[in-house]
């Protein structure tokens, strides 16, 4: 709609135009304003609206019918005034905001602001803030208030009525009113809803359902003995109701555990040590129960509840034991066959029963040496104790024995012998390396090292005495020396033609009695480069073998020990 704003005038005479420049004018917005080009009045010709432009700034200058400048131009301010014409907006439909159980009256909730777009520095931008409704209206119906100038929510009952446990809803909807006009009753209005959650805190202990608990268990199990149930008002998930169980007292051989099931709250008491029949039919338990979290200090009670679990173990038929295990005897080889080796010793852990009748047999026997009487339990020897057997490691026999019971049903247990073997001179000596390699062109002397081995130990084997076999002219030929107590020195005393040669040699170990061997070992002698051996035709024996003597090994050193 149109309207005159001013008029201008001017003291020049005679014909002048009126122009008016500016925003609003021939600038963005255009048209909103326009002047008399004769008597200079300037016309609105729209509506304003100051939360749009609230200032416009123009310029009225004045012509002649030319255009030519008559005077200066002349600032015209244009300011919109304010009209109630917006209602107040909340920035969000609903809120949510939480307070603590038990908070006292005034405690701050949350705050609910609305904004209004009119001139803020007049009412009608001046809001003001109700509650209008609250849902539910228990244990109260003014649970709440809110600041009518801040928006701020606070409580407004006493701790006491605050009480999550007793409310009948952990949620509270307000309705919240936003109305200008610094709330007159022509003032606009917004409303917007606020839910208000009260939270939980640790003010209830958890409480055993029972004081006392029973459970009966086999002697010799482990696992879950009995399931400990506890309520808590606190709220399902939180650390004010996720409960923790403690065993105060009756473990002192720590054998039971327990645990909580993060599922139910519930306690899960198990044995993780079995316990003896013979040793204790009854055990009782104290175990207490409290939350993660510590219980608020203005409760006046006890934080934990605790209950006496009793147990009581039922006796089951257990296998007879061995001792010692294992039994360690020494023996020596070779003893005679039917030669008693051990007698077995076994216990019977069912000391309150009537006494059982045990039997022996053998379990694990990897040589088949062995055999045992089924009611004595006597070991005795079924074949040789070889102590150079490929079933002995490190001088020592293995066997395992069961022995099973006449109980109902029947057990059983097993038990290792161990023998130790003493060693017996029954292994002759031997010779190596069975062969050796010389070069019959050597300028030197030839050489070889030989050396003895037995399969007995001390002092059974080394030192050994290596000496040249019985043979007439060996000693023309060859030449032996002890170099240590396992190893002897052979040298050719001359030069011999290319061919493979045997050299007798006799070998004796230290044992009492000594044993000996005569054995013989292959010289080649070969035809020799600087890079390499040619022992071809060298590799059968020669005519005269049999009157050689000691032969040069290439590699000395490897045969020494």
């Amino acid at each position: 709609m149109g309207g005159g704003v001013q008029v201008i005038s001017s003291d020049k005479q005679g014909s002048h135009i009126f122009r008016l420049t500016g925003e609003g004018a021939d600038q963005d917005p255009k048209g909103v304003f326009s002047i008399d080009q004769l008597t200079g009045e300037v016309t609105v010709n729209r509506a304003l609206d100051r939360e749009d432009i609230a200032f416009y700034q123009l310029q009225v200058s004045m012509t002649d019918q030319s255009g030519k400048l008559l005077e200066g131009s002349v600032l015209l301010d244009v300011s919109v005034i304010d009209q109630n014409d917006n209602r107040p907006i909340f920035r969000e439909t609903r809120y949510a905001g939480d307070v603590l159980e038990g908070s006292p009256a005034g405690t701050s909730v949350m705050t609910m602001t609305a904004f209004d777009a009119d001139d803020p520095n007049t009412d009608n931008a001046a809001l003001r803030y109700s509650l209008v409704k609250q849902s539910p209206h228990l244990p109260s119906p003014n649970m709440f208030r809110v600041d009518p100038e801040k928006g701020d929510i606070v409580t407004a009952v006493s701790a006491g009525l605050l009480d999550r446990e007793a409310l009948p809803t952990t949620e509270y909807e307000l309705e919240i009113v936003a109305k200008d006009m610094a709330g007159s009753d022509v003032g606009l209005t917004a409303t917007a809803t606020a839910t208000i959650t009260i939270t939980d805190k640790n003010d209830h202990a958890p409480k055993f359902t029972h004081s006392q608990f029973q459970a009966t268990v086999k002697e010799n199990w482990r696992g879950v003995v009995v399931t400990l149930t506890a309520e808590d008002r606190d709220k399902v998930g939180t650390g004010a109701w996720r409960a923790t169980y403690s065993i105060l007292g009756g473990d002192s051989g720590r054998r039971f555990e327990v645990h909580t099931n993060p599922d139910n709250n519930h306690g899960m008491l198990s044995l993780v040590e079995p316990l003896d029949y013979e040793t204790s039919v009854f055990h009782s338990l104290l175990i207490k129960v409290e939350n993660e979290d510590p219980l608020v200090a203005d409760v006046g009670y006890s934080p934990i509840s605790t209950a006496t679990v009793y147990v009581t173990v039922v006796d089951i038929n257990e296998g007879p034991v061995f001792f010692p295990d294992p039994m360690v005897v020494t023996r020596r080889e070779n003893i005679p066959i039917g030669s008693t080796v051990a007698m077995l010793n076994t216990t019977d852990p069912d000391l309150l029963l009537q006494a059982q009748n045990v039997r022996f047999a053998v379990l694990k026997d990897p040589a088949s040496w062995l055999s045992v009487d089924p009611v004595t339990g006597m070991v005795n020897t079924t074949a040789i104790l070889d102590r150079e057997s490929s079933f002995v490691h490190d001088n020592t026999y293995r066997a395992v024995f069961t022995a099973i019971d006449d109980g109902s049903p029947p057990a059983s247990g097993s038990g290792t012998l161990v023998i130790m073997l003493e060693d017996e001179n029954d292994n002759a000596p031997n010779i190596y390396p069975p062969v050796a390699r010389i070069c019959e062109d050597a300028k030197d002397l030839n050489m070889l090292v030989v050396g003895g081995q037995d399969r007995d130990i001390e002092p059974n084997g080394a030192p050994f005495s290596i000496q040249l076999g019985k043979q007439p002219g060996l000693e023309t030929t060859w030449n032996i020396t002890s170099i240590n107590s396992t190893h002897s020195q052979v040298t050719l005393l001359h030069r011999l033609q290319r061919a493979s040669y045997l050299l007798p040699l006799q070998v004796t170990d230290s044992g009492a009695p000594p044993l000996s061997q005569s054995t013989q070992i292959m010289v080649q002698v070969c035809t020799c480069w600087r890079s390499r051996m040619d022992c071809s035709g060298a590799d059968s024996a020669h005519p005269d073998s049999l009157i050689l003597g000691p032969v040069l090994l290439t590699a000395l050193a490897a045969l020494l020990p």
